[in-house]
Parts: structure tokens; sequence; C-alpha cells
């Protein structure tokens, strides 16, 4: 007897060879599909598969369910549930229609999952272990062991590039798509190619899901779950799936692939390869990226965790306070006490605003009045720490500068009211004015709450006082009101003497502060 040693494979590895005979597969007594044009597919860490022609199926399969599963090198696997009397077998076939060449053996061929059969007569066939080979080298080494060394996704998506080529796979252009949690921009595109020394990275607003370059692109055929995307590029290959084909063609693009890079909590982000060499990606290659490919999705997700916790943090508790949080400061007390001016600014009339426009129109408004105050208070050097209600919670803290804290608070109350005039004057707003309160003093900046729910904010007399002064100026038609510690350097500061304010033991010497909005006050 000849004994031929059988070399194992070197990599990812995919053949179909047909079975001999007749082929039947049963659920219990009942013979789901019977035929003598059986094949059998064997692929790397994976057990052997049988594919029947569609035509040798005996039962019933509902129509296209909207599962999808994407192969690299099979294409996109769409589903069927089997139906036997009153029993429906969910997804529990699979058919490739337009399948890669790699794979065009089962075209028009069904694969029955497990769970949908119970026995497989196979005849005198007798099916072979999977030879799985070792298909580590650079790539694999690199994310096993030193790829954790990259602490931006920048950095990481170079050094994938770099890692891929090595490992002898010839891509021209790699691209990651990161869908974010983020109140502006609905995620990030990194893009490495060849020849370039940095990599680009697109940051796209939530426009993008109506702009027709990402309409009709894999990005969102893949992002849909739809599946992957594969398509030759070559002279024999001339139909283009998507326009972006013709330009990287035009670029001396042979071969394209995007594939999910599926995240932990369900959202689905993709890679795209594209080849440069005249016969585009092998087998091995592709077979090796695709068993990366959740490995990879992991780094993206633990650097877009962490960017979307720092967004979020700046969103919803400001910038320092957020830096703050993210650096540790996460328990009860946990804060320090400062030196700083705290200005309240609240929107005047909102009660009756809300009666008279409807709620929609007063939320737009109120969102307009946030968004005028931050930014003025953010280009002071101020931080937004909250809004309560229809009011604004800012601090700016003293540091080395106590005069500068002053000056940068002053200057954004006189800025919020004389912008907010302007908007009246001009017709944009006519219903938008604001009542300002600004005091100093040390407060505690830092986690108050109970054992579950923290918030980080400015505890002290100076935040006191300068809600009461606000509301005080209310009651005297005074847009600003600030206490003598405030040192108010503007000419127009008149003087208000000792001013008792609600909940305040002592009286507070205050000054109120003209602007050029004051010539009409809507009281």
């Amino acid at each position: 007897m000849n004994v031929h040693a059988t070399a194992r494979p070197k990599g990812y590895g995919i053949s179909v060879e047909r079975l001999d005979g007749k082929i039947a597969i049963y659920r219990d007594q009942t013979l789901l599909a019977e035929s003598s044009n059986a094949k059998v597919m064997y692929e790397t860490r994976l057990p052997p598969t049988i594919y029947i022609p569609r035509e040798d199926v005996l039962v019933d399969l509902s129509d296209e369910t909207e599962l999808q599963t994407f192969c690299p090198f099979k294409g996109t696997a769409t589903y069927h549930d089997v139906i036997l009397g009153g029993e429906r077998l969910a997804n529990s076939v699979w058919a490739y229609e337009e399948a890669l060449p790699e794979s065009a053996a089962i075209q028009g061929h069904i694969g029955f999952l497990p769970n949908a059969y119970s026995r497989i007569d196979l005849g005198d066939n007798q099916l072979r272990e999977p030879q799985d080979g070792n298909i580590s080298g650079p790539l694999i080494d690199w994310l096993m062991r030193g790829a954790s060394a990259n602490n931006t996704p920048e950095a990481f998506t170079k050094a994938l590039a770099e890692k891929m080529l090595e490992h002898g796979i010839a891509i021209q252009r790699l691209s990651i798509l990161t869908w974010s949690l983020h109140p502006l921009i609905a995620g990030k595109h990194y893009i490495w190619e060849k020849g370039e020394a940095e990599i680009s990275t697109n940051v796209p607003t939530y426009e993008i899901h109506d702009h027709p370059a990402y309409i009709n692109s894999p990005l969102r055929h893949v992002s849909n779950g739809l599946g992957g995307v594969r398509q030759r590029l070559n002279a024999e290959n001339p139909h283009n799936s998507f326009p972006i084909m013709e330009d990287l063609r035009e670029k001396g693009a042979t071969d394209y692939v995007a594939m999910p890079l599926p995240f932990s909590d369900g959202r689905t982000n993709v890679l795209t390869l594209t080849c440069d060499h005249p016969d585009g990606f092998t087998t091995e290659n592709l077979g090796l990226v695709f068993e990366c490919s959740l490995v990879i999705a992991r780094f993206y997700e633990v650097f877009m965790q962490r960017e979307n916790a720092q967004v979020l943090l700046e969103t919803y508790v400001g910038k320092r306070s957020g830096a703050r949080v993210l650096g540790g400061e996460i328990r009860r007390g946990d804060g320090d006490e400062i030196d700083a001016a705290i200005m309240f600014c609240d929107l005047r009339n909102s009660t009756s605003l809300e009666e008279q426009l409807g709620r929609e129109a007063y939320i737009n408004l109120l969102n307009d009045f946030f968004e005028t105050v931050s930014g003025i208070v953010h280009e002071n050097g101020g931080e937004v720490l909250k809004f309560i209600g229809d009011a604004v919670l800012a601090v700016f803290p003293a540091g080395e500068d106590a005069k500068a804290a002053r000056d940068n608070a002053q200057r954004s109350a006189i800025d919020i009211v004389e912008r907010l005039g302007e908007l009246r004057q001009s017709g944009s707003d006519v219903h938008c004015d604001c009542s300002i309160g600004v005091a100093y003093g040390r407060v505690t900046y830092g986690n108050v709450g109970s054992r579950e729910r923290l918030d980080f904010t400015v505890i002290g007399q100076a935040a006191n006082i300068a809600a009461r002064l606000g509301e005080y100026g209310k009651t005297k038609n005074h847009r600003i009101v600030v206490s003598a510690d405030i040192l108010p350097a503007c000419a127009n500061a008149l003087p208000l003497g000792d001013v008792k304010l609600h909940n305040v033991s002592q009286p507070v010497e205050s000054y109120a502060l003209r602007t050029s909005a004051d010539a009409v006050l809507n009281a």
C-alpha cells in the first residue's frame, strides 16, 4: 500500500469536493433532501459542510428572511425557514445566491444548519477530518503581543496595515468606520493608503446618512446588516456594484472587500481592504483577516468606548469636570476646594413663554438660549456645569489668577446680555432675555449625591449668592447683578448697596451692570 503524506496547509484554506452516490438528510423520519449531486466544503476551523442542489430539497422553504451573513470568499449568505407542516424552523437553511469565485461550486446549493436535521446518510462517503494548519505569523503575533502598545486608533490603524503588508497581504488601502455616541458627529473613518505617511481621519456628521455618497456605498450596505461586499476590480469584472469601485480601479486596485466589525453592543462597524496585486486577494489572506476581525473589532471598541465616555462626560458635565471624573474622581466626596467666579444665568418669563409658544417652539427657544450662553462662557475660559430647568450654572476657576476669573465671568455676563439683545433687535428671537447673577468665593468642586447617583457640581456660598442675585435682578429690572467681590471694572456699574437676599444670612454688597441692551428692558 502506498501512503502519501498530505501537506498541512500553511494558512486558511477552502475546498469543495463532489460526493459519490446518493446523500440523504433527515429530520427524524422526515426526508428533507436527497441528492446524487451533493458536495462537501472543507474550510479551515469549520466542520465539513454538506451542500445540496436546491432542486433536490424536498420540503418547503420560506422566502428569504431578514438574516444575512458574510464570508469574504463565499459571499453573502441569505437564509430561509424550513416549513414542516405546522412546524417552522427559523433561518435553518442558507444559500449563496451569488457565490464568489473561490466558492462558485456551491452556487445554487442549500446548506442545512445542524439544528434542522437529526442525521445525514452519506452512503459510502467518508468525510475527512479538517487539517487546520498553523496560521500564525506577523499579524497574529502582533495582535497577541504588540498591538496594545498603540494607544490611539490612528496609531493602531497604521500599525495594522503595516502588519498586514508584512504578513504578505497585498493591501493598497485599508479603512475602518466606527460609529460613535456624540451629539454632533456620527462616527470616525480612519483611512490608511500605501505611500502616505499619516492616517486620514474623517469625522462625518449625522448628515452622512442622507448623503448620496454614503447611501450608495459599501459602508452603508455593511453597517445596515446586509452582509459584506467583495468585488474583483480587474478587466474581467467590469460591473461596479458601487460608484466608489471605479475610483479605486483607476488607482490601480484589483480587488475589494468590506466586512463587518461587530461591537459587543450590537453596532456594526466596517473594515474595508483594497488590493493592488494583479491576482487580487488570496483565500488565505482574506481568511486570516476574517478570522482576526473579531479581535480587531475589540481594539476599536476599546478606543471608541474611551472616546464615547469622554464625549458623554464632556457633554453632560463639562470638559473640566469630565476630565476629572475620567481621571478617577468617581466617589462621593471626591473633589477640591477652589476659588472661582460663579455665574447663574436664567431665562426670563419662561413659564409664560411655554404657554405662549407651545412646547416644541419653547424647547427650540430654550436650546438656542443654552447654545448662546454656553458658547460665550467657553469663549471666556469658563465651563458650563449644568442646565437647571431654564437656567445655566457656569464656573470660572481662579487657579493662580483670581482677577482673570472675575473679569472673565463679568465679560461673559455682559456678552450674553448684549448678544441676546442683538437677537431681539434683529427679530431672530424676540422672546429671548435673561437675568444673571455673579459672585466670587471658595466653593467645593466635586461629587455630591447618593451612593448610586452622583452629581459633579459646585457647592458653596458663592453659588447660592449668584443664584439669589439673579432672582433679585428680576424683581428690580436689572439684567446683571454681581457681588462686590467681582470688582466690576465697568464704568456703567450701578451700586445697589447692601442687598438682603433670600436664605442668605448677611446682606450682600451688590452692583447692577449696565449694557448696550438695557435701552429697553422687557421685565
